[in-house]
């Protein structure tokens, strides 16, 4: 397991805030959140629904802006940074995997998977080229010309995972990237996440009600009512806490 050094550290919260509305419709979503998100190691939020997992990742991936606090990921304090740097940033950095796989239903596999490069002004022969190579790595070298329509869930997710990493991003964020997924294809999801991440000391941060997953995590930190309550390590020797078990699934 990765040593928790300020070196080893993918993305480093602490005291972060988040609220929404005005006046007295004003909610408090995140309440004073500390987290630690290492390299090489895939960490979990777990908590119930509306307990702030979404909106916390928002922050770290910086499509959202905290009212308070400090959030460094890569060494960068993305407090300070303006909206355009906080946006570069992240095409080179991050990479965002959705629940519901948000692929392009007109184009093929491929060209999917090229559209990060394409934003970032690869030209497009280089842009399919390396998009090949990662369907290749997820084990759909077969599927470069199909559309989504063509694919079952499994390789829908697969192709989600090849475009958020066909940039090479240091931390890959998913939104319950099992949730639509039977237990075979969502244990194959998972070997990817886990290849990722130890490779090259990325980090990976899922928010997840799957408690089959559980096993998978490095590191599980448990959400309730806009607060971290509590951080499980995760190895061989510590499985996850039986509690964390009945979290429920959606």
């Amino acid at each position: 397991m990765t040593a928790p050094g300020t070196n080893h550290l993918a993305a480093h919260v602490r005291g972060i805030s988040k609220s929404f509305g005005d006046g007295g419709s004003r909610l408090q979503v995140l309440k004073e959140i500390d987290l630690e998100v290492r390299r090489g190691d895939i960490t979990m939020l777990v908590g119930p629904s509306g307990c702030g997992k979404t909106t916390l990742i928002s922050i770290i991936a910086g499509t959202l802006v905290a009212d308070a606090g400090e959030l460094n990921v890569f060494g960068h304090d993305l407090r300070k940074m303006s909206t355009a740097a906080i946006t570069h940033f992240r095409s080179k950095y991050i990479g965002f995997i959705f629940q519901s796989f948000n692929l392009i239903p007109t184009l093929t596999c491929a060209e999917n998977v090229s559209v990060p490069l394409l934003i970032q002004g690869v030209s497009p022969s280089k842009a399919e080229k390396r998009a090949k190579e990662v369907l290749e790595q997820v084990g759909l070298a077969d599927r470069f010309k199909n559309r989504p329509s063509q694919l079952s869930g499994g390789q829908q997710q697969r192709v989600a995972i090849a475009r958020a990493l066909v940039h090479e991003p240091q931390l890959i964020i998913c939104d319950e990237p099992t949730a639509a997924l039977d237990a075979k294809n969502g244990h194959v999801v998972m070997e990817l996440f886990e290849h990722v991440a130890r490779g090259k000391e990325r980090a990976v941060l899922i928010v997840t009600h799957d408690n089959r997953i559980f096993h998978h995590a490095n590191r599980i930190a448990s959400m309730d009512d806009g607060r971290v309550v509590e951080v499980h390590d995760v190895d061989e020797d510590h499985p996850p806490p039986e509690h964390l078990k009945h979290v429920e699934r959606l």
